[in-house]
């Protein structure tokens, strides 16, 4: 018996060796072969890193004089959950939302369960005013955990029309965090929402820095012994836009109080030099938290928070004649000089098909026909000579049915009905009365302002189609150095021959001069080439009101053509606006004058 119970005393101690020994060599591993692993891994649990939150880049006219979009300081108020004390946090709450006019539930959002013990502080509120952190300053010993400090925010300055272009910034969501954590975006980021905002987000956005301090186990900073790293934040890249201010503000007062749109650009390069929707909204609602405003905005039936320019499209109404020349002359089906004999009605298809003109216009060729916009010569033409295949495919090749490409997001790619299209979607034959409709740009066709004039610069540029864009070139923040410009993009060349866009170019130029366009077009400042269009939409006393353009006429030098888009939507009753719009764009662009002196030198009786 004294001899197991030695045994087992044996094994007893032998085991105790053997855990002692184990244990001394994993010491040993610990402290000596991987001690210094173990003390960076230390050092690193106890060291907090703080963002050091950077500011967005600039964004400025063409000349680089006028600055759209800048940054404002202001205060953002942030609680340290941990060091509200226990039993309290309701009260607290309940105080911030009194003194800063926040619903409460909209701070508890901010707070999540998880956040309680912990010794970092999280943001409740930007923009403050000065007065409501006085406030809370005067209560800072009843709020514990309770600070602020200076915030940058995005400021637009007097953009008024510039909003769908610029467009805003706001926080970021968790639906975007998903998408683009991956570039380095975190929760309580900025982001651009709409616009150019959205569009250069990574360009303007900046780099945040960071700050490094040594914390214990609870999070809390430890005072005396502190190392301090710091890396300082990069400001985002200053951004010019094609954007000519001047320019902007008159086309602005041109359109005046009317819904529609209006796209002024520079054929030779795509460059946008003014691009209007009216109406337009206020950027700074968003960063001001003016909800109800925002709120109001959304529940606006003209909806102002679609760029009309480029998310909205409409039928091209006479302005798709010039298409339609362009395909007669390429196609060759019918010599230009034959006529067609418009009584003002024509009988097809048990309907009656009516010009504008219901008295008729006689006997017109197609140049007469373009001039005078008879419906009667573009839908007999139409139907009997060119069909619905061959006024498809010149539609295409002028851009109409896909997007441009522009760098704005958002844009829509408009409409070219195809019988493959119709039967898809209404489950119905394609009939020569579509056809007839396609010809003078009405039926289904659909297309945007800016598509239109895109149309019209590539009349200009015998068949060369250049990319639209609105940024000009990228700056530095801090020496303005110019780190890269934007290079004009051909995305599309014709195969039609160069002499079928002259004799277009000319026949537009008799829109003017003989035509539909006589007054106002034809002024003594400038030469101009256009076309008028008035697209029906089931209203007897309204219509959309079009006219698009490209002046000088006479001009050898690229670089001094501009080509401008109006359009004025059915709800005005004005039926000439577009046109009268447009007279005063280019004689304030080519006779260097403001909206009220453009009025006066066109002799104009009603101002907006």
């Amino acid at each position: 018996m004294q001899e197991n119970q030695g045994y087992r005393i044996n094994i007893f101690l032998a085991l105790l060796t053997v855990i002692f020994l184990v244990y001394s060599v994993r010491l040993f591993s610990m402290q000596i072969l991987s001690g210094e692993i173990h003390q960076r891994a230390a050092q690193e649990i106890s060291r907090r890193t703080y963002i050091i939150p950077t500011q967005r880049g600039e964004i400025y006219d063409r000349d680089f004089k006028r600055a759209f979009a800048i940054n404002r300081d202001t205060f953002a108020v942030t609680i340290t959950p941990a060091e509200v004390p226990r039993g309290r946090i309701e009260e607290v709450l309940f105080s911030l939302s009194e003194i800063l006019n926040i619903p409460v539930d909209d701070i508890r959002g901010r707070l999540p369960s998880q956040y309680l013990q912990l010794y970092q502080p999280v943001e409740i509120a930007s923009n403050v005013p000065f007065a409501n952190i006085a406030a809370l300053a005067e209560r800072k010993n009843i709020l514990p955990g309770i600070s602020w400090h200076i915030k940058s925010v995005r400021n637009y300055v007097d953009v008024g029309s510039l909003s769908h272009i610029l467009g805003y910034v706001g926080d970021i969501t968790r639906d975007e965090l998903t998408t683009l954590y991956n570039l380095g975006y975190q929760m309580g980021d900025m982001i651009g929402k709409s616009g150019i905002e959205r569009q250069y987000d990574e360009l303007l956005r900046g780099e945040r820095g960071f700050e490094t301090r040594t914390v214990d186990s609870r999070g809390r900073r430890i005072t005396g012994r502190e190392n301090i790293n710091r890396v300082a934040p990069v400001m985002g890249k200053n951004l010019v836009l094609t954007i000519d201010a001047d320019l902007q503000t008159l086309v602005e007062k041109a359109i005046g109080p009317q819904n529609g749109a209006a796209v002024v650009m520079r054929p030779s390069t795509g460059e946008i030099l003014a691009m209007v929707s009216h109406p337009w909204y206020d950027p700074n609602i968003f960063t001001d938290g003016l909800t109800a405003d925002f709120r109001a905005l959304l529940e606006d039936p003209s909806r102002p928070f679609i760029n009309r320019a480029i998310q909205s499209s409409y039928p091209p109404a006479s302005t798709f004649k010039i298409i339609m020349s362009t395909a007669i002359l390429s196609e060759s089906v019918i010599q230009p000089e034959q006529s067609v004999l418009c009584r003002g009605m024509m009988n097809y298809g048990n309907r009656n098909w009516h010009c504008w003109n219901r008295g008729g216009h006689g006997r017109l060729n197609m140049r007469g026909a373009l001039w005078h916009s008879c419906n009667i010569y573009y839908m007999t033409v139409g139907r009997d000579n060119l069909g619905a295949e061959r006024i498809v495919n010149t539609a295409i090749d002028f851009g109409y049915g896909k997007i441009t490409g522009i760098d704005l997001p958002g844009e829509v790619e408009g409409l070219v009905p195809t019988p493959q299209w119709k039967e898809r979607r209404f489950h119905e034959r394609w009939v020569l009365g579509d056809t007839m409709n396609m010809s003078i740009g009405q039926g289904f066709m659909l297309v945007t302002p800016l598509q239109m004039s895109n149309m019209v610069s590539m009349i200009v540029n015998n068949g060369t189609l250049y990319k639209p864009h609105v940024l000009k070139e990228v700056r530095d923040p801090v020496t303005n150095a110019i780190e890269s410009v934007v290079i004009p993009e051909v995305i599309h060349q014709s195969n039609i021959n160069p002499a079928v866009f002259e004799y277009v170019r000319q026949d537009m130029r008799s829109v003017v001069t003989q035509g539909t366009a006589q007054y106002p077009l034809n002024m003594r400042t400038v030469q101009i080439a256009g076309k008028t269009g008035t697209a029906e939409i089931g209203l007897s006393d309204r219509w959309h009101s079009w006219f698009t353009a490209f002046a000088p006429f006479n001009s050898t030098n690229p670089d001094e053509q501009i080509v401008v888009t109006v359009i004025i939507e059915a709800s005005n009753f004005q039926v000439w606006r577009a046109s009268s719009a447009t007279a005063i764009i280019f004689q304030g662009y080519f006779g260097n004058q403001d909206y009220d002196a453009a009025v006066r030198s066109l002799g104009f009786q009603h101002t907006f």
